[in-house]
């Protein structure tokens, strides 16, 4: 178990509970007391980390390297029935930008999503989540297709961003991002996002758009960075803690503003101490708006979706 710097003291704890209890294994010792008294000031210094978590600890946590991916999510969603479909019918087969068909119960879902990496090999294999335009272009495809069958798109969204190398450009990384926002917009089908993870600039949006958008509760999602916030404003990355409060990057943030429909809590410590229950808390989410959507027609779903999306924004005529 790998700890952040802010979790230092339940770590510490953590050592103590289980010194304890390996005393009381070895020994005729009762130590029933003590450890029940650890464990009480071990949940009592959860909560107060926890429940005052800065906009930069929860850019951290979103980041835990033993947060679950996008596709722990699809596994843990839809088991062995999820079918992972390849290419972009055009370049190639973008290892950063994964999508299907799976079931959740009965109902059948497209769902697509970014895919970090678990180790140096796979992150490289994975390009790090960040996807190259045949990567949204794969994306878009599936979701045409969806629309044709009439299958609900579920997104999953977890990316430092889109790749920006020279090849990636060259390609048109913009306009196949562009393309996918103006496609989502008007896409004849429920669309369901849920960020699980970091959800940075035109990478994340170029799958984001949809007719509910969610965030885990130690997510976030804006712009930039804020260690490139930092880094364009400062020229140092030592500012990133005063970014990530300016940018009001968190999910609380982005529901303050309306950018969001809602927050899916996480269990305490974050999704990645309690992988069972944050699969369960999404799983519920996706399938509580799926039978709100499917009730409107598609001029309905369509319409709302727009008029989400023209609401956003302060301005003045």
């Amino acid at each position: 178990m790998e700890y952040l710097d802010f979790e230092l003291p339940i770590k510490e704890l953590e050592e103590q509970l289980d010194r304890c209890s390996l005393i009381g294994k070895e020994s005729d010792v009762d130590v029933t007391d003590t450890c029940q008294k650890i464990e009480r000031k071990l949940k009592e210094t959860k909560k107060e980390i926890y429940k005052n978590l800065t906009p930069w600890q929860r850019v951290q946590l979103s980041r835990h390297p033993s947060r679950p991916y996008t596709l722990d999510y699809v596994r843990a969603l839809f088991g062995e029935t999820f079918l992972e479909i390849h290419g972009d019918r055009s370049f190639r087969d973008d290892k950063a930008m994964i999508g299907g068909l799976g079931k959740i119960g009965h109902q059948t879902f497209m769902v697509i999503g970014q895919q970090k990496g678990y180790n140096t090999k796979t992150r490289q294999y994975r390009n790090f989540g960040m996807a190259s335009p045949e990567g949204y272009r794969k994306a878009l495809r599936l979701m045409k297709s969806a629309e044709k069958f009439g299958i609900p798109v579920i997104s999953l969204i977890d990316t430092p961003g889109a790749y920006p190398g020279l090849e990636a450009e060259e390609r048109g990384q913009g306009e196949a991002i562009a393309r996918n926002i103006f496609e989502m917009t008007r896409l004849k089908t429920p669309i369901i996002c849920v960020i699980v993870g970091e959800g940075a600039s035109g990478g994340a949006l170029g799958i984001g758009v949809g007719d509910r958008v969610f965030m885990l509760e130690n997510t976030w999602y804006s712009v930039i960075s804020p260690e490139s916030c930092s880094s364009i404003l400062w020229r140092s990355w030592e500012y990133k803690e005063t970014a990530a409060e300016a940018l009001k990057l968190t999910s609380i943030d982005m529901k303050k503003l309306k950018l969001i429909d809602g927050i899916i809590k996480e269990p305490l410590g974050g999704a990645h101490s309690d992988r069972e229950a944050a699969f369960t808390c999404v799983r519920d989410t996706i399938l509580h708006a799926y039978k709100e959507l499917s009730e409107l027609t598609t001029s309905q779903l369509i319409g709302e979706r727009m008029n989400k999306y023209l609401a956003m924004g302060v301005f003045a005529e």
